[in-house]
């Protein structure tokens, strides 16, 4: 299960999502959401599944990596799809089994929550992990959150922050996999036995993580201080951010996609 884990990766490429200036992604990516959000039918979120798919396979993404993104959230998605077909009622039954009783609004309420989930998981992955890079990423959001600098906000700070915390996803996943395979090559049992007996097989895995995240920590703060870092004060850029045609272009349509899911909610709202 740790080993489908890609938040935080970076996949190089050229397609035309990696080209977005990393700004505009995050823009969109907010955009995006909201629109994600707003859309209150499934019809209006059908089309949205269907823009989510079309931006995967223009930024050249495979779509077993979000396979792979979404695998970890498989129960979170089966719960809320669960708890949501049976526990909305309706005017339809359409199967009843002793107090089980799913009804067809229940059932189109549970298919709305799974493809907003999938929607969210999928979208955001692809505009902010990846097809953006770690430097291209703090940058980003560090000249987003520039007006707050006058109000003395560690901008700068901030952005590095969540960016080697996103980055370091990877690394801890990695890690975590190789204390597991060694405990379990030792003889620990990690998949077997009751609840608490699972959770105590943990404390030998959790232990030696935390002693090599701390490590890591202390190897990239020497790393960073051997380079000369001071934070954002005085510090240069070897790329330039600036906006062009294929930013213009793709805040434009994820601006219709936004403007789309309003209408059709008016349109729907009218109808019923």
């Amino acid at each position: 299960m740790l080993n489908d884990i890609t938040l935080g990766q970076y996949f190089p490429g050229g397609s035309i999502v990696h080209r977005l200036d990393p700004r505009m992604k995050i823009i969109i990516a907010i955009i995006y959401i909201t629109a994600i959000f707003f859309a209150a039918d499934i019809c209006t979120l059908s089309g949205i599944f269907a823009v989510t798919a079309i931006v995967i396979m223009l930024s050249g993404i495979p779509f077993a990596t979000i396979f792979k993104a979404l695998k970890p959230l498989i129960f979170i998605i089966a719960f809320t799809f669960i708890v949501n077909v049976f526990m909305s009622p309706g005017d339809t039954l359409l199967f009843e089994f002793g107090f089980l009783k799913i009804y067809s609004d229940g059932l189109v309420r549970a298919l709305t929550m799974v493809i907003r989930i999938v929607c969210l998981v999928s979208a955001t992955s692809v505009f902010i992990s990846y097809t953006t890079s770690p430097t291209m990423l703090t940058e980003a959001i560090e000249q987003l959150l520039a007006p707050l600098k006058k109000i003395r906000v560690p901008v700068h700070e901030f952005a590095m922050m969540m960016t080697i915390a996103l980055r370091f996803i990877p690394a801890l996943i990695d890690e975590t996999v190789k204390i597991m395979n060694a405990q379990k090559s030792r003889g620990a049992e990690l998949d077997s036995g009751r609840l608490m007996q699972r959770i105590k097989a943990l404390v030998p895995v959790l232990v030696p993580l935390f002693i090599s995240s701390f490590r890591r920590a202390d190897e990239l703060a020497l790393a960073m201080e051997c380079r000369c870092y001071r934070g954002g004060e005085g510090r240069t850029r070897m790329k330039q951010l600036h906006l062009t045609w294929v930013d213009a272009g793709g805040s434009a349509v994820f601006l219709l996609v936004f403007a789309g899911v309003i209408t059709c909610n008016y349109f729907f709202a009218r109808i019923l």
